[in-house]
């Protein structure tokens, strides 16, 4: 059972809204005697919290320190006194300002208060939510400056007390939405040994799980007591509820599939992808320079700055043509180019001179197929052939509209009849990424195996990975959940 906890400065602040039995000032709080069994608990300071070692900094700071989720977290007012932290940008926010202004008189400066991730504002919801994903607080102020054009320019953390009228109204009705929903989870009519949340996004084109492969997740946990729930992006608060977190979809590192990863540690969830795993495999530099190390055979690879003045005559130099191309952190073959002439090579490195400072160059090695292998705890899992699209040099050729995609043919082996050569290939190539789950992406031929990548979220379809091994595949992977809940 999950106890949740508000606190205020002082109870008069409370008066402008309903009773709450959850409800106890900082005094009382701070003499709670830390129980040894106590209930999981979350705490929402509404305190005051813009000071240094105010009440609100120690009530974050006492929570943190029994063990309880806290927000706003210590880390969190932290960053909030960094100045710089607002010079991100966010899409849309100016427009947004300019429409919802246009009716009224003229203004250089604009505050807007948020409350749990939502504004009243129209147009800057997703700047309101992406702000609360990033430093969850329950009531922050947005500043705005209008230079050239609106930029965001300052947040501060606000008190129910310093809100009057309707903003009370706005205040309490996200209150009252935020503990329903994110903190009051009902409970599941049967006892599981463990809580599982699986992020996934129902609107991804090229997810890593197709649907039937999560409801085969899902069937997984129940014979092994895990009760496994999908949840996607607007749970995010949710995590401190699960023991773990299973990533089923496309991670990136300026995404939040990243910021789900690592909140999830700093929980103390098991989590599979890790942010270390992201981190590592998201950028091919980094997995290059890996390689290269620890011995892993690659293809002839050589790491360019775009904008060098001899770059095109070094790559010819050293790799002739064709070659390959590759941004950092491209995905699903998008990113990669393919190099025919002198001409072609020039062309694309000037496309990519604004898109990264260094670009990965590679041999072409041509194969009829990539092997795809699938590694667990540094256990081989399954293993596919994945071929080329037809008249086409990859194995997904996308077709311009971002949503659509071609795949060539896939045949599924047993480990057992893959290579050695490949399956040591892709042991050794995820040795110094970690010990997650991982797809090693393998070219063979000419008696010769070259890695291509890791993947830190291997695609995991039925009737494709899962082809040999069946509902084994996912039991096995549920498994490891609870090997790894168990350890700890």
């Amino acid at each position: 059972m999950t106890q949740l906890i508000l606190v205020v400065d002082e109870l008069s602040a409370w008066e402008p809204y309903f009773p709450s039995e959850n409800l106890v000032d900082f005094e009382s709080y701070l003499k709670q005697a830390p129980a040894k069994n106590a209930p999981r608990t979350r705490v929402i300071n509404l305190c005051k919290t813009g000071k240094y070692l105010s009440n609100g900094y120690y009530c974050s700071l006492l929570a943190e320190a029994r063990g309880q989720n806290v927000i706003p977290s210590v880390s969190t007012l932290n960053n909030l006194r960094n100045k710089g932290l607002f010079a991100f940008g966010f899409d849309g926010v100016s427009e947004a300002l300019d429409q919802w202004l246009a009716s009224g008189e003229p203004v250089k400066q604009l505050k807007i208060k948020s409350y749990f991730g939502h504004c009243q504002v129209p147009g800057l919801g997703n700047l309101c939510r992406e702000l609360f994903e990033r430093l969850p607080c329950p009531i922050m102020e947005l500043g705005f400056k209008k230079r050239t054009h609106w930029e965001l320019t300052g947040l501060a953390t606000l008190a129910p007390r310093d809100l009057v009228g309707e903003e009370e109204d706005q205040f309490a009705n996200a209150l009252e939405a935020y503990s329903r929903i994110i903190w009051r989870k009902p409970k599941s009519v049967k006892r599981y040994r463990y809580d599982l949340a699986m992020l996934v996004n129902p609107e991804e084109a090229l997810p890593p799980s197709d649907p039937k492969a999560l409801k085969r997740f899902v069937k997984a946990g129940e014979r092994a007591g895990v009760n496994v729930e999908m949840i996607t992006r607007k749970d995010y608060q949710r995590l401190a509820e699960y023991d773990g977190l299973f990533i089923r979809e496309t991670t990136a590192i300026d995404h939040h599939t990243f910021r789900f990863a690592q909140k999830a540690e700093h929980e103390g969830l098991v989590v599979i992808d890790s942010p270390t795993s992201i981190l590592r495999c998201a950028n091919k530099i980094f997995l290059a320079e890996s390689f290269a190390k620890h011995g892993v055979p690659t293809p002839k690879t050589l790491m360019v700055n775009p904008k060098q003045k001899d770059a095109a005559d070094w790559l010819e130099r050293e790799l002739g043509y064709p070659l390959v191309l590759k941004i950092p952190d491209g995905a699903f073959s998008r990113g990669v180019y393919k190099v025919a002439d002198r001409a072609a090579l020039v062309d694309t490195l000037g496309k990519l001179r604004n898109a990264s400072a260094l670009v990965l160059a590679q041999e072409y090695f041509f194969t009829e197929f990539d092997w795809r292998i699938g590694v667990l705890n540094h256990q081989p899992i399954f293993a596919c052939k994945y071929f080329m699209v037809k008249g086409h040099w990859q194995i997904y050729r996308h077709n311009g509209n971002g949503r659509e995609a071609d795949s060539g043919g896939f045949v599924t082996l047993p480990t057992f009849e893959a290579p050695k050569a490949v399956i040591n290939a892709a042991l050794k190539a995820v040795r110094p990424i970690g010990d997650g789950l991982y797809g090693v992406d393998i070219k063979e031929g000419k008696g010769r195996v070259a890695v291509i990548e890791v993947n830190d979220n291997p695609n995991i379809d039925h009737g494709v990975e899962d082809l040999f091994l069946k509902d084994r595949l996912y039991d096995m992977v549920i498994e490891d959940f609870v090997r790894r809940l168990e350890a700890d």
